[in-house]
């Protein structure tokens, strides 16, 4: 694996949004782990982690959301040791202080799009204490900066366009001004215009909250909207 960082790297002295050191991790007892980066980021930058399919880095977004364990290594997400904790505390963690856009959105479909942005602060108190100054205003705030028409906000968010339902998830990742982001290629359904607006959306709102970001894709032109890049190899290569 190699890790470029394509900004003058973070002051470490500050706090750190992540830090790994060995992680590894594999399916089975009978295959070779996948062996990740170290990685330190500090709290409020923004990572780019880039690789082509089979590389592992939706694995290893799985790993600092909690869905997975790690197979052996160090990772500490926001201070907290996530690998100690029980799969219903580490889900708890996520929903507490962690913002998830998934590729496919995963938006409920029967919700409007005010509704599906404010789920997380129905499932979080942590949440909900931190979207000021209510839960409700907050998510018409994110709803407007992401450029999502008010017309829409009541909508089924099965009448939106593409964009639009994805520019909905981002919302609802960022209500309550979770600590850290983690977007599993978010853009990949998107021209390249929509793409780098949302991306330049996405990171205006995190930049205000003082949010730290890790994006995961394939493509690696959108590096240079990122403080830091990591590139992963493919797991043939890595097990060779």
């Amino acid at each position: 694996m190699t890790i470029v960082t394509n900004a003058t790297p973070g002051n470490l002295s500050q706090p750190l949004a992540l830090l790994t050191h060995g992680l590894s991790f594999r399916w089975s007892e009978h295959e070779t782990p996948i062996k990740f980066p170290d990685i330190q980021l500090p709290a409020g930058e923004h990572l780019f982690l880039q690789g082509a399919s089979g590389s592992g880095k939706s694995t290893l977004l799985g790993l600092l959301a909690g869905m997975s364990r790690p197979t052996g290594g160090q990772l500490s997400v926001l201070g907290t040791e996530l690998a100690s904790l029980s799969r219903r505390k580490r889900d708890r963690f996520r929903a507490d202080h962690q913002g998830v856009i998934f590729q496919q959105f995963n938006l409920v479909p029967y919700l409007s799009a005010l509704d599906n942005v404010l789920l997380p602060c129905r499932l979080s108190s942590h949440r909900a204490r931190r979207a000021t100054p209510t839960p409700l205003q907050q998510a018409e705030t994110l709803l407007q900066a992401l450029d999502v028409p008010g017309s829409h906000w009541r909508k089924s968010v099965n009448h939106l366009s593409v964009g639009q339902q994805q520019r909905v998830a981002a919302a609802r990742a960022l209500i309550g001004s979770p600590p850290l982001i983690l977007a599993d290629e978010p853009t990949s359904a998107l021209d390249a215009d929509n793409r780098d607006r949302f991306i330049e959306l996405l990171l205006a709102q995190c930049q205000h909250s003082e949010t730290s970001v890790i994006f995961v894709s394939h493509d690696r032109s959108l590096a240079s909207h990122f403080h830091h890049h990591i590139s992963l190899t493919s797991r043939q290569e890595e097990a060779a």
